[in-house]
Order: C-alpha cells, then structure tokens, then sequence
C-alpha cells in the first residue's frame, strides 16, 4: 500500500472509532483524493476546530465552492456538528475526516 492509502486507513479508523460510524470506503477515498496534496503535510491535513478564520475557509472553500451549498448559518452549524462529532477534546482532527463527515451531513455524495 501507498502512503495516501495508509493514510485513508487511519481516516476511517477514526470514522469508526471517534465518530461512531462505519465508512463508506468509496466515498472517503474520492475525499481523501479530493484534498490533494494537503493530506502530506502535517499543518494542513488536519483542521484546528476552535480557528474560526479556518472554519469561515472551510465554509467558504469547501462547503460553498466544491459542494454547491448555498449561503446560510446551516452551513456553519454543519461544520459546528462535524467537529462535535469527530470530538471537540480530539486534538487531530484530520482535514479529510472533517469534510467526509459535512459531505454525509449535508447529504452531497453526488459532488463525488
């Protein structure tokens, strides 16, 4: 296995067990790909969830550009879930996990 496959591995060990759920394998590689380069580098791969300047990138880069999703304060709330799910006290929150876990919640698979 690759180090991006490795890397997907960890992501879902994490969807499993810091966020209670079982992973759709496809859908979390199309992501962790979606993400490019960013998943290599340690500042960038994960997401510091009280940065409200990187939530409001999220919300803008993410949410809206790749996604499609209209304005609005769901969008934050969305983002606010994710976090809550993926645990607040979890210092690693990774970037790939964090947009896999909105893409469920706003119910965007079809953008992949």
């Amino acid at each position: 296995m690759g180090k991006r496959d490795d890397l997907i591995e960890r992501y879902a060990a994490d969807i499993r067990d810091k966020c209670g759920m079982e992973p759709d394998m496809d859908l979390l590689r199309k992501v962790t790909i979606g993400c490019g380069p960013s998943i290599y580098n340690d500042d960038a791969s994960t997401v510091a969830g009280s940065d409200t300047e990187e939530l409001k990138r999220i919300e803008d880069g993410f949410l809206k550009n790749k996604l499609g999703l209209p304005e609005g304060p769901e969008l934050m709330g969305g983002i606010q879930k994710a976090i809550t799910t993926y645990g607040r006290d979890n210092r690693n929150k990774y970037r790939a996990v964090v947009y896999y876990l909105l893409v469920k919640h706003f119910g965007k698979e079809s953008a992949y």
